[in-house]
């Protein structure tokens, strides 16, 4: 059994960024933190800390920090931890897309109904591999296009998010000659080596077996948009992401009425918080009114 006092003295640490500010946070000498800690990494064998500047959780360590929020989620649920009730932290992983279009709203709304201080703590992963995160148990949640549950949790699906393959109304123009056959030579844009949807597109939609031969990653997604509209290639983009863009031609379709389909999904421990409830209901909700049916 762990004690969860050395837990807190670790969550401090890594929330406060270094020994000393944890020790003022909870009222005990910088040596204190530092014995309990060190009594934890005995308990457990392996380390919990690596003593950079400023510390840092290692990969157990952030599953204990995320252990020990989501514990103190259920005390301030039944009325046990006050202080908890107050603020809380909730770390997600999210694909990058649904955070720049319609995830925030359903973040706001939490801490709106809730009348809790919530610090988000966000992971952005693509949508292919983001549940990864939540198998290791580094996360509460997470937004994903996986419909598998992990173990011990359960799932919800939240609609399919459309993305379109875009490009400069300059860049299609000049490689006309190219569409469709030879799509695979034209520029395209990549968000991180995760990102398969561009070559799916090439693959379901056209029937090309050839990878894309020059690529730009770009891990960003109001960059990727702007890279698309300066000619610097085509990328999978979602629609809800550049309407406007798309009523005054600044974007144009690689191949019109093509596209592809990507349903997302709310993961969430089968043991949930009330907050962590009123998260997934508040996502649930957002979904409905921005996603396409699932």
């Amino acid at each position: 059994m762990i004690d969860y006092r050395l837990l807190q003295a670790l969550v401090a640490v890594v929330q406060q960024g270094g020994f000393e500010r944890a020790a003022r946070q909870l009222h005990l000498t910088q040596s204190a933190i530092s014995q309990r800690i060190r009594q934890l990494e005995e308990q457990l064998g392996q380390p919990v800390l690596l003593r950079s500047t400023p510390p840092e959780p290692t990969a157990l360590g952030l599953r204990l920090c995320n252990h020990f929020q989501q514990v103190r989620q259920l005390e301030a649920g039944l009325g046990l931890d006050a202080e908890a009730s107050a603020q809380q932290v909730i770390r997600l992983t999210t694909n990058a897309d649904s955070l720049a279009t319609w995830l925030p709203a359903a973040l706001a709304e939490v801490e709106s109904e809730s009348g809790i201080q919530v610090q988000y703590e966000l992971v952005v992963e693509d949508q292919d591999v983001g549940l990864r995160r939540m198998k290791r148990g580094e996360v509460m949640a997470c937004l994903c296009s996986s419909a598998q549950p992990v173990n011990g949790g359960k799932v919800a699906a939240l609609g399919s998010m459309r993305y379109r393959a875009l490009l400069s109304p300059g860049l299609r123009q000049a490689s006309a000659a190219l569409i469709p056959d030879a799509v695979h030579q034209i520029p395209c844009l990549v968000f991180n080596r995760d990102d398969r949807l561009q070559h799916r597109f090439l693959k379901e939609q056209l029937g090309l077996e050839q990878e894309p031969q020059q690529i730009h990653l770009c891990p960003s997604s109001e960059g990727f948009v702007q890279m698309a509209r300066a000619g610097l290639g085509f990328g999978m983009v979602p629609e809800l992401q550049v309407q406007a863009l798309l009523a005054s031609g600044a974007l144009v379709d690689l191949i019109p009425g093509r596209w592809l389909d990507i349903p997302l999904y709310w993961h969430c421990w089968q043991t949930e918080s009330p907050l962590l409830a009123l998260l997934r209901q508040a996502v649930i909700r957002q979904a409905a009114t921005s996603l396409s049916s699932a």
